[in-house]
């Protein structure tokens, strides 16, 4: 695997760009390399090795499907489960993901096909759809962002 690739692939929740390097990701973004984006992985096991969770909401970070939790020390992190993406993240530690558009644009096939190195597309081929949920988490309190 590439680690400077950008692959277009459709993921559990929308069309995305996943790359090892937030950079290359950035660049096909057309956006400020500085801002963060969404870690993904494809197990709990690979998260703790990024974040810890609060207690308080352990149960809940496991039990919930196609959420990106936004933890304390202020890393965005989503497991992907039960889904064909989740086979693709097992060949990484973690990925940077972002939706397949320009940076504030909507959704252009023909853009994300030309910004991406590798195109990974199933016999359903790339669909958008509504992206993930995302939660912050502090030690007690928890805030819906999107």
């Amino acid at each position: 695997m590439n680690k400077d690739a950008v692959y277009l692939t459709q993921t559990d929740t929308t069309v995305g760009f996943v790359s090892q390097s937030s950079f290359h990701l950035a660049q096909a973004k057309e956006r400020d390399p500085a801002q963060p984006f969404i870690l993904c992985v494809s197990s709990y096991t690979k998260q703790k090795n990024l974040t810890r969770t609060p207690k308080n909401f352990r149960k809940k970070v496991r039990r919930m499907r196609k959420v990106t939790w936004l933890y304390p020390n202020k890393q965005a992190i989503r497991v992907v489960k039960e889904h064909k993406h989740q086979t693709f993240l097992k060949n990484f530690a973690y990925v940077y993901s972002s939706s397949a558009n320009k940076n504030k644009k909507n959704f252009n096939l023909t853009y994300a096909k030309n910004q991406a190195n590798i195109i990974i597309e199933s016999n359903s081929g790339l669909s958008q759809r509504q992206g993930s949920v995302i939660l912050k988490l502090g030690k007690t309190k928890m805030h819906k962002l999107r």
